[in-house]
């Protein structure tokens, strides 16, 4: 029997009716207004009644969707067949060792090793990492950590933190057994294999010792899970008499920490999305205690770097005083006991309405810089000579081939005269490369390749195509639009397409290499990622006009890429669908009111559809982000006018609503099933149309464990086959496909 007739045989025949769920009206009144809401008793987690309709939506879900399974299948096989099970791992030098993960076939962790560096004299040899194959040990090869074994007879298994001590003596770790986040430090001499007696519990992500090796850093988290405290372990000491260097009391700040890169300071960052402080401490004189770079008194959003110019004490800032943007300026340590609007910074890199200043960092001999330029995350580097003066130099940018990319330091290490990148594109796998630093020698630097992610199934980048276009919103802004399709389909008016957003947060949608995408464009869907106002692809900007009271630019925007799409001749307007999660996923909800005649099929992830309920809720633990974001409708009327203009609960109405597939599970915390459940009753309740709106939920939730990724698969080979099946766009084109 096959998988579909057993699937569909299973399915009781009232399946094929919708779920109605009763009706309990639950008033809600915010400033004058009053909302009745009809579905929030499906609310109550723990009721049977709540989880019976829920099992009864999956079970209508399932039998609507039955005859898609068959390409659900081949979807996952697939990506299966062209993902290499292997993790992607170049050596990293620091100090005198490479350090690099292995991981072995039929084991499910990956082995943590080092293997001696040379000092040759021959700077860019010395750092040309080993060659590391799969299965074959290097000689003098030393693993610091077998996962593998860490992680037999637990029920969980994840490292949340490692560092070792400058003389490669000592190796630090943290393991969370249970899947929370907390995690347990033990530190091992590397040069015996024992462990030192000093165990340290419930720590959070980040860890570092001091440049001695005396002390050890960690963070520690607050009942909310939020890192409020970093604390100094000596070595040799009891655990209870730990220090707390600093305590961050004000719930909607982070609080973290990092070695400056010459790790001669430790640098505490604390800061929520609008301002931040910088605290830094000297090694050479720890007893001095923490100082304040900026007071966050002054809201300024920066980052600042401690380090040697010229010999002398310098503060590199990225900052956003008088610079939207953000820009880069020098400031030496003097300056700041004056008043802020006495200090003298030196400008570096200036402020420009065109490009977007995302980080800097240093080396000894160069500085390193991380942009957003014409919508493209980019590498700069400019000597250090001559910094922050008229003899500046020029900044010097690697150069790839591609006009739609994504590159960013991956790492770099404050001696070394290269910085590793990270680069990836639509069709180009993820690849590690070394950028020389340029010299006298070499002005324009050297860009080594170290590896390629390898895809397998015959995979080839020219069967694909990626090309950037612009469609006009209704204010007359243009928006950037990337457009993918398999290079065989015809311009002809008759192709299937797929929309996709985001715009929140300012979070852009980078190109990136995604192997499940082919299964798509291997069906002959052109698919258009909108780099809609929200997001952050041309500079903050782009984001501040699709936040609080512009928030209706994201939905506009996204139509507005709709029509291009209609109108572009790749497609038939009657063959479109649209697709986002989360904030994206309150996209989805949006256009559907707003424009559901233009959608063949829509699929909303986790949707944040019920968004206005939820802020609303003084019970929820809110981050200060989502008053940032969306504004405050607690307290402030006009947030609350302005967000119940576009949520989409609040907003369903009478129109023949496109196929929809609301997607969930039973214990997403960030984004709860109760708003997609809501919304799939009120749009069945509304539509006029005789399209099939489901929801599937995930009721077991937690996906940790070996088999993450196959279940991530399997849930993108779902949405997929949903969208290619909407739009008839199920068979492979002539030639595509596994090979």
């Amino acid at each position: 029997m096959s998988h579909t007739s057993s699937a569909s045989a299973a399915v009781p025949e009232t399946a094929l009716e919708p779920p109605v769920a009763k009706r309990v009206p639950t008033r809600r009144e915010h400033h004058g207004d009053v909302f009745v809401d009809h579905y929030e008793w499906l609310r109550d987690k723990e009721s049977p009644e709540v989880v019976e309709h829920l099992k009864a939506e999956n079970a209508y879900q399932e039998a609507v969707t039955a005859h898609q399974e068959p390409l659900r299948e081949a979807i996952f096989q697939e990506i299966k067949g062209r993902t290499q099970e292997t993790d992607l791992s170049v050596p990293g030098r620091k100090d005198g060792w490479w350090y690099y993960s292995r991981s072995v076939e039929g084991k499910e962790y990956s082995i943590q090793c080092r293997v001696r560096a040379q000092d040759t004299g021959d700077r860019v040899a010395d750092w040309t990492p080993p060659a590391v194959e799969p299965g074959v040990a290097i000689d003098g090869e030393e693993v610091l950590l077998d996962g593998n074994t860490e992680a037999e007879g637990q029920p969980f298994f994840s490292v949340g933190g490692a560092a070792v001590t400058m003389d490669g003596n000592l190796y630090a770790y943290a393991v969370d057994n249970a899947g929370d986040e907390r995690f347990t430090l033990r530190i091992k001499d590397l040069r015996t294999g024992e462990l030192l007696p000093d165990v340290i519990e419930n720590i959070f992500y980040g860890v570092a010792f001091s440049p001695d090796g005396t002390r050890l850093f960690y963070t520690v988290v607050d009942e909310s899970w939020r890192p409020y405290q970093v604390k100094s372990h000596v070595l040799g000491t009891p655990v209870t008499e730990d220090e707390v260097l600093y305590q961050e009391d004000d719930v909607a700040m982070w609080l973290g920490f990092d070695l400056a890169s010459d790790r001669r300071h430790l640098v505490l960052s604390i800061g929520c999305s609008e301002f931040s402080e910088t605290r830094l401490l000297r090694f050479d004189d720890y007893e001095a205690g923490l100082t304040t770079v900026i007071s966050r008194d002054e809201r300024i959003l920066y980052e600042a770097e401690p380090f040697l110019l010229n010999g002398r004490e310098t503060l590199l800032l990225t900052h956003n005083k008088d610079a939207i943007n953000s820009m880069v300026s020098l400031v030496e340590p003097e300056e700041l006991a004056k008043p802020l609007s006495g200090q003298q910074w030196r400008t570096v890199v200036a402020h420009s309405d065109e490009v977007r200043v995302n980080g800097a960092g240093v080396t000894s001999t160069h500085m390193v810089l991380s942009i957003r330029k014409d919508t493209i995350e980019r590498v700069q580097v400019l000597p250090l000579a001559g910094l922050g003066t008229a003899a500046q130099g020029a900044p010097v940018e690697p150069a790839f081939d591609e006009e739609l990319y994504t590159a960013g330091v991956s790492g770099s290490d404050y001696e070394a005269p290269v910085i590793r990148i990270g680069y990836t594109s639509y069709f180009t796998p993820s690849r590690v490369y070394d950028f020389v630093l340029p010299t006298s020698e070499l002005p324009a630097g050297d860009l080594l390749l170290r590896k390629e992610s390898p895809v397998l199934g015959g995979y080839s980048p020219s069967d694909y195509v990626a090309t950037r276009e612009w469609a006009t919103a209704d204010d007359g802004t243009r928006v950037p639009l990337s457009v993918l399709r398999h290079a065989s389909v015809q311009q002809d008016g008759t192709g299937a397409g797929l929309v996709y957003g985001y715009g929140s947060y300012e979070v852009s949608m980078d190109p990136g290499f995604g192997v499940a995408r082919l299964s798509l464009l291997d069906r002959g869907i052109v698919m258009v990622i909108a780099h809609i106002r929200g997001g952050g692809e041309l500079g903050r900007h782009w984001y501040e006009d699709g936040k609080k009271l512009t928030k209706r630019n994201t939905f506009t925007d996204f139509i507005a890429a709709t029509d291009w799409l209609a109108g572009s001749g790749w497609v038939s307007p009657d063959r479109i669908a649209a697709m986002g999660g989360s904030a994206g996923g309150l996209l989805m909800g949006a256009i559907a009111n707003l424009a559901p005649e233009k959608y063949a099929a829509v699929v909303a992830q986790v949707p944040f559809v019920d968004a206005l309920t939820t802020i609303l809720d003084p019970e929820l633990p809110l981050s200060a982000l989502e008053w940032e974001e969306w504004g405050n409708p607690i307290t402030d009327p006009e947030a609350y006018a302005y967000m119940k203009s576009y949520t989409p609960y609040e907003n369903v109405r009478s129109v023949a609503y496109p196929k929809i597939a609301a997607v969930t599970s039973f214990n997403d915390t960030r984004v709860l099933y109760v708003e997609p459940a809501k919304w799939v009753q009120a749009l069945r309740a509304e539509s006029t149309g005789s399209e099939p709106i489901v929801m599937k939920i995930e009721m077991d939730g937690g996906h940790g464990g070996a088999s993450g990724r196959y279940v991530q698969w399997r849930e993108r080979a779902w949405d997929y086959a949903f969208v290619a099946d909407s739009l008839g766009a199920t068979e492979l084109l002539p030639g595509a496909g596994l090979k």
